[in-house]
């Protein structure tokens, strides 16, 4: 039925659109139900104030449309499906979006749940339009092995489509919107599901572009969702409040227009209510009660212009003291969403605290609908413009963090960590402001100005001082990043970063860091093991190496090197099959073993628990997955390793060792006062840093102490210990394991 309607549809249109020449009443056009027609007249009525006559037709013509692809389909609650497609579009509408973007709104759900495909709606109604419904669809022909997994495809599927037009994402909230209001007639399991990730995702991004309006309204519907029984006690809670307040509330009201209107200025004063989310959220955090959380009286100044948004807060600090260090400026400096506005904090009448918000029309528009605003503002130069360019920025970051994720989940993983609502605001040496969520440190900072800039950080001045990069940020600070071409992340960064796009490269960078690393040393560990065949790797022939990769189920060269080096294939196995040799010759001698420089990177480790110094005899295991392990010859854990000879390496220290080791050492020590500040002093009198020290109580006489240290050879080791021996109090001085 709904295929054979379809099909006529299309060679019906000329005559619907004759029939579109002037504006038909509710009651002209084919509906489905009472419901329908009441909600169409109300639609119709909302883009007839806003839209041009032929937009508006257009419009229309997506509604039916719309109304014939979902014919005979019902939502849960027993109404016709078009209400809903028809709901959404209002919600778009009341926000004064284009023409496309309702049009969008009404044929979201075409794709998805009818015969309709991509094609059809762009020959009907413009590829734009039909690029912004294929970016709302869904992932709906592919099978997932998770829920989660099938979230997380179709947020990365949608940022995609965010990317080539931010429409997208408006749709898709209105859409989640009408849901998270008609979540009542679905299952409990489905309705914590829905509310859970309206919380985690959709409110955060709806901050994010600004729209405070829609944000609130998901907090407070998911709220209800989840704990029904919490929202219905604060609500009641507050209705209560808000009786009990009016007198005092009307007084603070009363006296700020009469402040304002005495010195000219025109101005609306509107008293602001916490909604319900924020209140249980502070609660929560701030482990508060009720009447503490509500403690506080919050009004709204509307003004003109910015001038008068600052005439105004001088007016309202000569009536009331204000708080300090409560005062913000986020006209001046906006927040990363584009919002703007002053906040000031007074103290009011009988001392209660009374926070105030000023800013002009325009800002409030932005402030309850964001980057919709955009569209309302887009022929003026407002700070509408400012918004949309803000948010396409965010997108675009989004992109890149697509780009540079693993997969899906870790994508979605570092969204939510992106979505941060407040922010810290520091400079550049240049005086250029970045926004960043707070607890960043001068990581954060340095990805934040550009990926090199991180990539290559070795240390960071805050305010010219020198500071750990671990350190978190604080608003107004000048950042400067100190660079060098040999610096590189460490895996460490991820556990201070709190930004995505930090977190994000340095796992790339590690990600192909590890590659190259392993390219450089499976390279190595063919050739070491080739030379007991008198040959190299790249001296075998190529038919013979496409031969051994076959045998070897290996796509390339690359994939084996890499492959040899984490352990996944052994060097002689591949040698085996790189010379054609039926028996594998054994690998001995100098010539024949692997060189350790120091210089390998993440490919090779070494190993914690007897912590092996050039000039160490050693020897290499090849864990599955592991890369090469170096360990000392006489370690214990090397002793189990022997029965896997496969995977043993023989190694050698370069000559030319490039780095510094960690290496662990127990110290005997009377147990007197000052012996550590003792040992401390002398190992930095010859230029060593002590990493970690810890104390052992052993008896009342005698005191073990742990340290960890940096040296470059069992030579130098032996010096320190030596100095150590010859401080008084020493008894005893051992080489250790790491802790």
């Amino acid at each position: 039925m709904v295929t054979t309607t379809l099909q006529a549809l299309s060679g019906s249109f000329t005559g619907i659109s004759s029939r579109l020449g002037s504006r038909p009443t509710a009651h002209s056009l084919p509906h489905e139900g009472q419901f329908a027609n009441s909600s169409l007249a109300a639609f119709e009525q909302l883009i007839a104030d806003y839209l041009p006559l032929d937009q508006a037709q257009q419009v229309r013509r997506a509604y039916y449309y719309s109304e014939q692809a979902h014919y005979g389909q019902t939502r849960r609650s027993g109404e016709p499906y078009v209400t809903h497609p028809l709901a959404v579009a209002s919600i778009l509408a009341r926000m004064h979006m284009d023409a496309q973007s309702l049009m969008a709104a009404l044929l979201h759900d075409v794709i998805e749940d009818t015969g309709v495909n991509k094609e059809d709606i762009g020959a009907q109604f413009g590829g734009e339009v039909a690029e912004l419904v294929d970016g709302v669809s869904k992932l709906t022909h592919v099978e997932f092995d998770s829920v989660e997994l099938r979230q997380a495809e179709n947020f990365q599927k949608m940022t995609l489509a965010m990317a080539k037009d931010i429409r997208v994402i408006l749709v898709k909230l209105a859409d989640r919107l009408h849901n998270m209001r008609t979540l009542g007639v679905l299952n409990r399991e489905k309705i914590k599901r829905i509310a859970g990730e309206t919380l985690d995702i959709y409110a955060p991004i709806a901050m994010r572009l600004g729209m405070n309006e829609v944000r609130m309204e998901f907090e407070d519907l998911g709220l209800k969702a989840l704990y029904p029984m919490r929202a219905r006690r604060l609500e009641a809670a507050r209705r209560s409040a808000s009786g009990n307040r009016k007198q005092l509330v009307d007084q603070i009201r009363d006296q700020l227009g009469q402040t304002l209107s005495r010195e000219g200025l025109s101005a609306t004063v509107a008293g602001r209510e916490k909604h319900l989310y924020s209140i249980y959220n502070k609660m929560k955090a701030k482990r508060k009660s009720f009447s503490e959380v509500m403690d506080i009286f919050a009004f709204r100044l509307i003004v003109d212009s910015v001038d008068d948004c600052y005439r105004a807060l001088g007016m309202v600090h000569s009536l009331y003291k204000p708080v300090p260090g409560e005062f913000k400026d986020y006209i001046a400096i906006p927040k990363a969403n584009g919002y703007q506005s002053l906040h000031t904090v007074l103290k009011g009448m009988h001392g209660v605290p009374v926070e105030i918000q000023i800013r002009t029309h325009e800002m409030e528009d932005m402030a309850n609908n964001g980057i919709a605003a955009h569209w309302l503002y887009k022929t003026e130069e407002t700070g509408a413009s400012m918004s949309h360019t803000r948010a396409r920025e965010w997108v675009q970051g989004l992109l890149e963090m697509q780009q540079r994720a693993g997969d899906s989940l870790e994508f979605i993983e570092n969204v939510k960590i992106d979505l941060f609502p407040d922010e810290v605001y520091v400079f550049t040496p240049r005086g250029d402001i970045l926004e960043l969520p707070k607890g960043s440190c001068a990581i954060d900072f340095a990805y934040a100005v550009h990926s090199d800039i991180g990539n290559h950080c070795v240390a960071a001045r805050v305010t010219n001082q020198l500071v750990p990069l671990s350190e978190p940020l604080e608003s107004g600070a000048t950042v400067e990043i100190v660079t060098s071409p040999t610096g590189r992340p460490s895996p460490s960064w991820l556990n201070w970063v709190v930004t995505a796009r930090a977190r994000t490269h340095i796992r790339h960078f590690l990600k192909d860091q590890r590659r190259e690393d392993s390219l450089a040393l499976g390279r190595n560990l063919l050739d070491r093991a080739l030379m007991a065949h008198d040959t190299r790797l790249n001296a075998i022939n190529e038919k013979t190496l496409a031969a051994a990769l076959r045998a070897l189920g290996k796509a390339d060269v690359e994939t084996l090197m890499v492959d040899v080096a984490l352990g996944n294939t052994l060097p002689n196995i591949a040698v085996a099959h790189l010379t054609s040799a039926s028996n594998n010759s054994a690998v001995s001698g100098e010539a024949a073993t692997l060189g350790i420089r120091g210089t390998e990177g993440v490919g090779v480790t070494y190993a914690k628990c007897c912590c092996p110094l050039p000039g160490d005899p050693i020897q290499g295991y090849l864990g599955q997955e592991k890369g090469l392990m170096v360990h000392r010859d006489n370690c214990r854990n090397l002793l189990e390793m022997r029965e896997q000879p496969d995977r043993l390496i023989s190694l050698h220290w370069d000559e030319m060792v490039e780095r510094s080791y960690p290496v662990g050492l127990r110290v005997q020590v009377e147990n007197r006062r000052g012996m550590i500040a003792v040992l401390a002093t002398r190992l930095s009198a010859i230029g060593l840093n002590i990493e970690r020290i810890a104390t052992q109580n052993k008896d009342v006489q005698f005191t073990f102490v742990d340290l960890e240290l940096q040296v470059s050879s069992r030579t130098h080791l032996a010096r320190v210990m030596k100095r150590l021996r010859s401080v008084e109090g020493v008894l005893k001085v051992v080489r250790s394991a790491r802790r």
